[in-house]
């Protein structure tokens, strides 16, 4: 390990003609070590923290921490949103899973878990196909638990059931003009 960061130091503070010997010695690695640590940056998570107050829509492509306090929407389609213990959230939330640790006023849809964790809260209706409430957790509405494959078709209709409810409307319309 000691010759690592002397490889490391000469190559970042001294021109090339110190490092060049232990570089090939070295340069295997210290190649592949910097190859995995960008490996853990890809999957990074992002943190919001307690000061932060943000209010409007939030999208991202990345799991995401939330500490501070968030209105609006949230959508983490394919990523994890974790609310922290000092987090507040007024929204609407949308994301693969659900951690809450602190507190959320909205309803909640996950594709895939909604975990409410010991002194987490939930004011809203949940909307994911595996739900897991801990002891000393509060939740405050309805449970919607679907699977995977039939979350999609309810919801198809329910879109499509809607356009056809105003053209009846438009059609007296018609008919009377």
């Amino acid at each position: 390990m000691w010759k690592r960061d002397e490889a490391v130091r000469p190559s970042s503070g001294q021109p090339t003609a110190a490092p060049q010997p232990p570089a090939p010695t070295q340069a295997g690695a210290p190649g592949p070590r910097p190859a995995e640590t960008s490996h853990h940056t890809e999957k990074d998570v992002v943190n919001i923290g307690k000061s932060v107050v943000i209010k409007g829509e939030l999208n991202g492509s990345e799991d995401l921490t939330i500490e501070g306090h968030v209105e609006g929407t949230i959508q983490l389609r394919e990523h994890v949103l974790t609310i922290g213990p000092n987090g507040r959230v007024k929204a609407q939330v949308f994301a693969k899973a659900v951690i809450v640790l602190g507190e959320v006023t909205g309803n909640v849809t996950a594709s895939d878990k909604v975990d409410i964790r010991d002194n987490g809260s939930v004011d809203g209706d949940i909307i994911a196909p595996r739900v897991a409430i801990a002891e000393g957790a509060h939740f405050r509405g309805s449970v919607d638990m679907q699977r995977k494959g039939g979350a999609a078709q309810p919801q198809a209709a329910a879109k499509a059931a809607a356009p056809q409810q105003p053209q009846p409307a438009g059609a007296p319309q018609r008919v009377g003009a």
